[in-house]
């Protein structure tokens, strides 16, 4: 019997480990399929359209707005981002599980389009761990840092509204709960 994968939703603030999370995850679990998300953004060097992100014009991004084909997106620092829910549905209707690894704001978009979408929150230790992590990056002015504090202290209000939440204050036990989730989803019983 053929089984379709399923959607997953995984976020949280920035500097929680997401990335590095579910970087590690990826390499565990071959049934796992990176959602890549739409960008009107100019390429980087050595990022690959379809591979990195798909990137589209403008006029083609708020076409296809139009023609409600994202399942999320939204406008950051003058582009829009947003993941389209055709190549999603194709991955799902393969059999494999799709991960969408996105902002908080966009995934509460989901939940309201789709709520057979299983939601993963990531939360830092403590908001002392979370902006010592964000200053220990070397990224960002003072001023961005704590634009990212507030957005997170917002974010970390919305955590109630998902399935699970992975506190990662220890990397291998963080990626060892995202792997139980996924384990734990696969042997779930479907309800008609």
């Amino acid at each position: 019997m053929s089984k379709k994968g399923k959607l997953y939703v995984f976020t949280g603030p920035s500097g929680t480990g997401k990335g590095t999370i579910l970087g590690r995850v990826l390499q565990q679990d071959a049934k796992l399929f990176l959602s890549v998300s739409a960008t009107t953004r100019t390429p980087r060097e050595g990022e690959t359209h379809g591979e990195h992100y798909y990137f589209l014009d403008k006029q083609t991004f708020e076409d296809k707005i139009k023609n409600s084909e994202f399942l999320e997106y939204a406008q950051y620092v003058g582009n829009y981002y947003g993941t389209l829910e055709q190549p999603v549905n194709e991955q799902i209707e393969q059999g494999n599980d799709v991960v969408l690894e996105i902002e908080v704001q966009g995934a509460m978009q989901i939940h309201e389009k789709r709520p057979d979408a299983v939601m993963i929150f990531v939360a830092p230790p403590s908001m002392q761990e979370l902006e010592r992590r964000l200053v220990g990056r070397g990224t960002e002015q003072t001023d961005k840092i704590a634009a990212r504090m507030e957005t997170a202290k917002e974010e970390l209000k919305q955590a109630d509204k998902f399935d699970y939440i992975i506190v990662n204050d220890d990397l291998d036990c963080a990626i060892a709960d995202l792997l139980a989730v996924f384990r734990a989803e696969r042997c779930r019983v479907q309800k008609n």
